[in-house]
């Protein structure tokens, strides 16, 4: 359990020196040339605490340059706050959440928390899922698309409204006792399956699935793939299933449905780094609150979100 009277949750100076400990382990870096022997503390008051300049690139810097805290006014002890309750909460924290409990206004709140999860988002894992295990995929559908089709693609008409078509689908691939990645197509057909595998997951991999017709052809380019096939109340066949992958579905719809409530189409890559995240540094992996908040602040570096590449405000999920 996080220790909220922490320092780093209430005061400038611990915080600062907290984030900048995590940056620069062996000694402050120039963020905007790389230098590290010709870098100086800068003081007075006209300043304030925390500034540096560079000898070589003759320019001042924070520990805040070149990362997603970049030109923020909010104290930095209160962005540790707003990232340790992202860490820790399973399925997420509203913005109307963290405008209450910051102290901050609800359109700071939310632009933090999609700051917060553009420092979420990894890369995919070196060389591929399924090096330690088997991998699941599976895909669902989650929400209503802008602009939502009335036909098929060859022209007939829907018997009946909604379905996969006018939603928005969610492609996520599990390495059992490992990491999960999760993707947000434009339509999930064939060939944007088999990219998506062929793009993370090793050939030699064991691949299970459902019986979806999306796997049945991209299955053949891997070491083995075997389906489960629920529409006959096959769930479990020895090893071979789908529950890892559909749980972390589980988790990603309540989390959407009771915390956030609704989502733009175009925010949803965002929440879905947010859940992929947690997942990979889950306990059970030996991560603990502290830890996943640290590893946060630690990849916020090199990555910079401004309240206009977010999009519009409005629409966005709670």
């Amino acid at each position: 359990m996080c220790n909220l009277t922490d320092p780093i949750f209430h005061n400038e100076d611990a915080a600062r020196e907290h984030m900048q400990n995590l940056r620069w382990p062996n000694g402050v870096v120039c963020p905007l040339c790389g230098e590290q022997e010709n870098v100086k503390t800068l003081g007075g008051k006209s300043m304030g605490p925390g500034w540096y300049h560079c000898g070589d690139c003759r320019k001042k810097f924070t520990v805040r340059v070149g990362t997603v805290y970049e030109r923020s006014k909010v104290p930095l002890h209160k962005w540790l706050l707003a990232t340790q309750l992202m860490a820790s909460s399973k399925k997420g924290v509203s913005a109307h959440q963290l405008h209450r409990t910051l102290g901050v206004t609800y359109k700071t709140a939310w632009f933090m928390a999609h700051r917060i999860r553009e420092a979420m988002r990894e890369d995919a894992p070196e060389g591929g899922m399924g090096g330690s295990g088997p991998v699941e995929a599976d895909e669902t559908y989650f929400g209503k698309v802008a602009n939502p089709r009335t036909t098929r693609t060859d022209g007939t008409p829907f018997l009946k409204s909604g379905g996969p078509a006018n939603k928005r689908a969610v492609i996520a691939l599990v390495e059992r006792g490992g990491r999960v990645k999760t993707f947000h197509p434009e339509k999930a057909t064939k060939n944007v399956v088999a990219a998506i595998l062929f793009q993370n997951v090793r050939r030699e991999a064991t691949l299970y699935t459902d019986e979806s017709r999306l796997y049945t052809e991209v299955g053949k380019q891997y070491g083995k793939h075997e389906t489960v096939k629920h529409s006959s109340d096959e769930y479990v066949r020895g090893d071979v299933y789908t529950n890892t992958v559909e749980g972390y579905f589980s988790i990603f719809k309540r989390g959407m449905k009771g915390i956030y409530q609704h989502c733009g189409e175009k925010h949803l890559h965002r929440y879905l780094a947010e859940y992929d995240f947690r997942y990979n540094t889950r306990t059970k992996l030996g991560f603990s609150d502290e830890e996943r908040r640290d590893a946060i602040v630690a990849n916020a570096e090199g990555k910079r979100l401004t309240y206009r590449r977010t999009a519009q405000f409005h629409g966005a999920a709670h």
